[in-house]
């Protein structure tokens, strides 16, 4: 089973990104747990893992799902995923906490309290594989509860995040598989067989995406049907390898492992067949020189495509994203584009604007990149005027996918080498960055922000759409200077404004566009003077044959 997020209201649609499964498994040591709390925690285990979600705007936290609850086990694989709309334009919060199940109760406060922890969607892409490790503490205790961690602060143990985008494929696969020949002088006895699929990853580790039932006391199982969505078995590759495990159930929760088989989604599909018996390997077995006789039997197969309601009322021209090409008005990216643009063009002396696009997935491998030209040449990234960049800025949109996280580093350290190359005050540069979404890269971001600040350039950062843009804050350093690594930028050269601020009440364009230029574009020259002051510059002599300084711009 998954848990899905996102109700329809069309009143107030937004366009996800991509749709992210999050899988979640946990894992303590004894040692952990308070030696006063019931021992019985320690070998009869019942966790459950509930997923937060904290609103935009209310900042409340609210339930979003739970996953399945797993018997006496200290080292839970859940099986239940968490499927969630990505929004990159958004900081999506997350809350993980985990319980021990001790009674009945639907009600999640009534259970012993395991530890939390916190974190965001998009660390969770954005980490390393995407697998993201966190350590489970308690931040409080409820009244009348015990935590089993027993102090509020204190390390309970691990819970592992890993998030994997799912592909488009709407097919539903149902399938139904048999066992035979499970030899009566097994070394476990009678056994209550089941079954756990795993999908392969790119790392080489394995997401558990579905158990079966156990049947109870039999050499020959035949598991009732059941039906996956085939992005949960493959997410999309057919060749994807997926690995099936057999284990004999057991109440301690302590199941024996009988063996293995691997196969994939595309033989699979091939329905029942000679190639889709399946000899169940237990290396343990081969080692020992024992021939282990259990084979697994595809039954049947078959597969199916769901519809949701959404495809059937979808408008494929999407008027609530903030990019949409409306042939009447301008989006506000356009605005902003072209506000500051006809202005600090002037000071250009070629009108050749390197622009470039962040956080999309390129043709024809959809290779994800966060500083990609506008006008698809790598060699050449120059636009003419600001109606080139415009031109660039649109066909882009036909050609790219737009996606998360929402780096700025790349961007930056990009112009900053140009900058780098030319630093005798002959030519200053402004980068122009409009985003309708959070930082996922802060860190790295005040870092190149830090060593930019020495270079002839400065950074104008326009925030567009209804996205909470506090950290952009941080980066604009009119009252505190960013620093990074005990380093304190040499100079203010970010101004960040939300466009929602200039936005005209009669819905005059025009005049939204002059308050916005008027307002960004007033930090430059003394950020400009900054630079040249601080490296002894004086300005050429008014008769002098050599140009002025050329403010060069990059967006």
């Amino acid at each position: 089973m998954m848990a899905s997020i996102g109700e329809f209201d069309p009143l107030n649609t937004r366009v996800p990104a991509t749709k992210i499964e999050v899988t979640v498994s946990c894992s303590w040591n004894c040692f952990y747990f308070n030696p006063h709390f019931h021992l019985s925690l320690l070998s009869a285990s019942l966790p459950v893992v509930v997923l937060y979600v904290q609103g935009v705007g209310t900042k409340e936290w609210r339930e979003f799902g739970r996953t399945e609850v797993i018997d006496n086990t200290r080292n839970p694989d859940f099986v239940r995923k968490f499927v969630l709309d990505f929004f990159f334009e958004e900081k999506q919060n997350l809350r993980f906490d985990v319980y021990n199940v001790d009674s009945r109760s639907c009600n999640i406060s009534k259970h012993d309290f395991l530890g939390q922890t916190f974190c965001t969607l998009g660390e969770i892409i954005g980490s390393t594989g995407g697998r993201l490790e966190r350590t489970l503490s308690v931040q409080n205790t409820r009244p009348g509860k015990t935590s089993p961690c027993g102090i509020p602060g204190k390390k309970c143990g691990v819970i592992i995040l890993a998030a994997e985008e799912l592909s488009n494929c709407r097919d539903i696969a149902t399938m139904q598989l048999c066992a035979n020949k499970l030899d009566k002088k097994d070394f476990f006895g009678k056994s209550d067989p089941f079954l756990v699929f795993y999908r392969s990853n790119e790392d080489g580790t394995f997401t558990i995406c579905h158990k079966t039932e156990v049947i109870k006391n039999t050499l020959n199982p035949v598991w009732q049907p059941f039906t996956i969505p085939v992005r949960a078995l493959c997410n999309g590759d057919y060749d994807r390898t997926v690995k099936v495990d057999v284990y004999d159930w057991d109440r301690d929760g302590s199941h024996d492992f009988i063996g293995e088989f691997t196969t994939s989604y595309r033989e699979l599909s091939r329905g029942q067949n000679q190639f889709n018996v399946y000899e169940v390997k237990n290396m343990c077995f081969y080692f020992l020189s024992i021939q282990h006789c259990l084979s697994v039997t595809l039954l049947s197969f078959k597969v199916e495509s769901e519809y949701t309601f959404v495809d059937f009322i979808r408008n494929p021209s999407q008027p609530t994203s903030l990019h949409y090409m409306s042939p009447y008005q301008m989006n506000a990216y356009a605005m902003a584009l072209k506000a500051v643009g006809e202005i600090i063009q002037d000071y250009d002396s070629d009108k050749l604007f390197p622009a470039y696009g962040f956080g999309a997935k390129l043709p024809p491998d959809g290779k994800i990149s966060h500083a990609f030209p506008l006008n698809g040449d790598s060699d050449q990234p120059n636009c003419v005027g600001i109606e080139g960049v415009l031109e660039a800025y649109f066909q882009s949109l036909r050609t790219v996918q737009l996606y998360g996280p929402t780096n700025f580093a790349p961007v930056i350290n990009k112009v900053a080498n140009c900058a780098a190359e030319i630093t005798d005050g002959s030519q200053y540069f402004v980068l122009l960055m409009i985003t309708d979404g959070v930082i996922s890269d802060m860190v790295q971001t005040k870092e190149a922000v830090v060593n930019a600040a020495s270079l002839p350039l400065s950074i104008i950062i326009v925030g567009v759409g209804p996205a909470e843009f506090d950290a952009m804050e941080e980066l604009d350093g009119d009252e505190v200077r960013v620093s990074s690594r005990g380093r304190l930028a040499e100079r203010d050269i970010v101004q960040f404004v939300p466009f929602r601020d200039y936005i005209d009440r009669s819905g005059n364009q025009v005049l939204s566009m002059a308050r916005l230029a008027k307002d960004v574009l007033a930090e430059i020259p003394d950020q400009l003077l900054s630079f040249m002051k601080s490296r002894g510059i004086e300005p050429r002599p008014a008769l002098s044959s050599s140009p002025l300084p050329a403010l060069h711009q990059h967006i």
